[in-house]
């Protein structure tokens, strides 16, 4: 089994990457696979609504590295997003960057187990960890709890790693991934069904 750790900061190894260092050494002692996918600095916007991936599956104003992202995503069987803290929310890249690929490939991430990580200064961690399981939480996609919310402070790699609390929280939620991943490994060997599926239904509040 594999887990894909994206890391949302424009810098590749910084705090961000520090912190999903951590929780990708947890989850390889567990006996899992794991990679660190950096988004890049390449400019990407956001979604423009147009509709086009519907048909491809793939964003039509997206870069071939989204391409890669995109099925690097429909092809492991966990993910967990980090990102720095940016004026009290995730960072504009990674934030565009899960709008596009929620927008085209949701369907194929649906009931895979996630989690988020943030990366602070000082302040704003809550705000942007809210933020970021929300792409989640509309996706039917189990949410991956540690024992604190998952952020780590610093403002350089090396503050990160004298955070000895929030380098706790990475493990423990790398463990838990982990069991949850386990856990669903063995229901499937045991028979036991995916949820039952409804039709989507679609209220919309004006008539």
């Amino acid at each position: 089994m594999k887990v894909l750790l994206i890391n949302g900061s424009p810098n590749k190894e910084g705090c961000t990457y520090t912190a999903l260092s951590e929780v990708a050494d947890s989850l390889n002692h567990c006996g899992l696979e794991t990679e660190i996918f950096h988004i890049g600095l390449e400019a990407s916007g956001g979604c423009r609504g147009c509709g086009g991936c519907k048909q491809t599956g793939r964003c039509a104003f997206g870069s071939d590295r989204l391409a890669e992202l995109f099925e690097k995503a429909e092809q492991a069987d966990g993910l967990i997003v980090g990102t720095p803290v940016h004026y009290a929310a995730s960072s504009g890249a990674i934030s565009c960057v899960l709008d596009k690929m929620f927008t085209a490939i949701s369907g194929k991430l649906a009931y895979k187990p996630s989690a988020c990580v943030v990366s602070c200064r000082r302040g704003g961690a809550s705000a942007a960890f809210d933020e970021m399981n929300k792409y989640f939480t509309i996706n039917k996609m189990p949410v991956v709890a540690s024992q604190y919310w998952n952020s780590v402070h610093g403002s350089c790699a090396e503050d990160v790693k004298k955070d000895e609390e929030g380098l706790q929280i990475m493990r423990v939620l790398g463990r838990n991934m982990a069991w949850l991943l386990h856990c669903i490994e063995a229901g499937k060997k045991a028979g036991v069904p995916m949820p039952e599926q409804e039709e989507h239904l679609w209220t919309n509040f004006i008539r």
